[in-house]
């Protein structure tokens, strides 16, 4: 993609439009580790701006809250004070998606106006809006399960959730990346670590979903041990369900061991990355590769802590911003790594 000044300060607009997606994310990751997605039961995209005043007001949002079964099987006798706490939660979680919007669009409507978007952008930034749409109406898809029947929302609506929002952020920063550093072609080919970087920048945002498993089931409050779960590394549980399949995302001692094992592949991943980039003469896959590991390093901190100590909410936390952290690290190895050659040498 050709780039001039206009270009660059799209790049960057977009570039500190991603950080607000990578701030997002642990929001909502707090918002679910708080139990408080459910405390908002109606969706509305306008009014909802505007937080309820005065005592009338709150009195009728916990009356609505009362009505579902979450209230009424876990958190019954709950007073409006510590209501109030959860449902700022799910507000702030809701604003900042709001604000999301907002700046995408005005800022989106200024480049056009004066004329700055080039005509191959426009396709992508639209693109941009429409996700950003379909990850809303996920999100109250998600919500919604959790209204009527469950206690909780749906671990698969959630694990959805959370990978739009990962599209959503890919799609953003590979676009800043190329309008503010354009890939040149690779200097030389090393066709085992071109895989490698490709196959990172896939296996993070896929271990994270395995995360959204864990987060959903609750399944790390059990086995709160590493490495062993039990007697051994594989849980005695793990198969117990049936047909097999339903293990992989309803099983919550598999859940958990099945997210350690693609966690540690992905650790594995990132430390050979950078073994491999250590003597290329790529200087920004370099720097990108040192990047990974740090991230990888401190993601892996993290877990383990996380997992160890029953999932405090500020490790919790903690830890889905260093998934964040990882995926922009590995987003950026991807990119520096450039582009294939179109002519290769015969």
């Amino acid at each position: 993609m050709m780039t001039n000044d206009g270009s660059r300060a799209v790049g960057r607009w977009l570039a500190l439009w991603a950080l607000m997606i990578a701030v997002l994310i642990p929001i909502g990751g707090a918002t679910r580790l708080t139990e408080s997605g459910l405390s908002i039961t109606e969706w509305q995209p306008v009014s909802g701006v505007i937080p309820p005043l005065g005592d009338s007001a709150w009195a009728a949002e916990f009356a609505k809250y009362q009505q579902i079964p979450q209230y009424r099987l876990l958190n019954r006798g709950m007073s409006l004070a510590e209501f109030k706490n959860i449902f700022l939660w799910e507000y702030v979680h809701r604003l900042w998606a709001r604000l999301l919007g907002v700046a995408l669009a005005l800022p989106l409507l200024w480049f056009g106006v004066r004329g700055r978007l080039p005509r191959e952008l426009w396709p992508r930034l639209v693109g941009l809006l429409a996700l950003l749409g379909a990850q809303g109406a996920l999100g109250w898809w998600m919500v919604e399960s959790g209204l009527s029947v469950r206690t909780s929302v749906s671990q698969y609506r959630l694990a959805a959730h959370l990978v739009t929002a990962l599209a959503l952020y890919a799609f953003t920063v590979w676009t800043a990346a190329e309008l503010i550093a354009p890939r040149g072609e690779r200097a030389a080919n090393d066709g085992a670590l071109d895989f490698g970087v490709a196959a990172l920048a896939l296996m993070v945002p896929f271990t994270a979903a395995s995360g959204a498993f864990v987060a959903g089931l609750q399944a790390g409050k059990i086995y709160n041990t590493f490495p062993l779960m039990g007697s051994g590394l594989v849980p005695a549980e793990y198969g117990v369900l049936t047909p097999w399949w339903r293990n992989l995302f309803e099983n919550p001692a598999a859940v958990q061991f099945n997210h350690r094992l693609i966690a540690t592949t992905t650790f594995t991943l990132a430390i050979w990355i950078w073994w491999r980039a250590r003597n290329t003469k790529n200087t920004r896959l370099l720097r990108a590769s040192r990047f990974v590991l740090g991230a990888a390093l401190l993601q892996v901190t993290l877990g383990i802590s996380t997992l160890l100590l029953a999932v405090p909410v500020v490790l919790g936390v903690a830890h889905q911003a260093g998934a964040v952290l990882l995926f922009t690290a590995a987003l950026l190895a991807l990119h520096a790594n450039g582009r294939a050659s179109a002519i290769r040498a015969t």
